[in-house]
């Protein structure tokens, strides 16, 4: 019997394969994984976060949306829904030294963000915060900090991030969703 074995890329086959195509594609360590499209309120949800960080980040950080990249544990690639960088962040590099991330939670990517993105995120010298935010159910929503050992906790009404000056309340965030 024969039996064809695959064997999985490596991050920089990864890297430069990716630059060719028309899509974009989060790397899972061994394989291409497609980004696929999301919902209204996801993208609602997606776009208020990064609205509502804009407005209450410290001058020195910008907030952005999904189309940065952000190298993980393990030779993972991974494209967060928000990121925060320093507004110094090299403006050509190919990917990124977040200090926050958000994930907007979707049926689809779900059990990655909520079992496989904190270990990940965790690993990253320079994220300080991962937020799981659910546009199903509010309450749902966590924050995992390293100031507090990357522990869950719920997030409550606001988010406090006092290493990069950032205090914001977030309950209207999820207000006609």
């Amino acid at each position: 019997m024969n039996v064809v074995v695959r064997h999985g890329m490596s991050l920089d086959e990864f890297l430069a394969w990716e630059r060719g195509q028309p899509q974009r594609f989060e790397f899972d360590g061994i394989q291409p994984v497609p980004m696929t499209g999301g919902t209204v309120a996801h993208a609602r949800l997606v776009r208020k976060i990064v609205e509502a960080l804009t407005r209450h980040l410290p001058d020195e950080y910008e907030a952005f949306g999904g189309d940065l990249k952000v190298l993980t544990k393990g030779g993972r690639a991974r494209y967060p829904d928000v990121l925060v960088l320093p507004r110094d962040a090299d403006p050509g590099a190919a990917t990124v030294a977040p200090v926050l991330v958000v994930e907007v939670l979707s049926p689809s990517t779900a059990p990655t963000d909520l079992s496989v993105k904190p270990d990940e995120y965790a690993a990253v010298p320079s994220i300080l915060a991962y937020v799981i935010a659910s546009p199903e159910n509010p309450a749902d929503s966590l924050v995992l900090k390293k100031s507090r050992s990357w522990a869950a906790e719920p997030i409550g009404m606001s988010l406090d991030l006092p290493e990069i000056g950032l205090s914001m309340t977030l309950g209207w965030l999820f207000d006609r969703m």
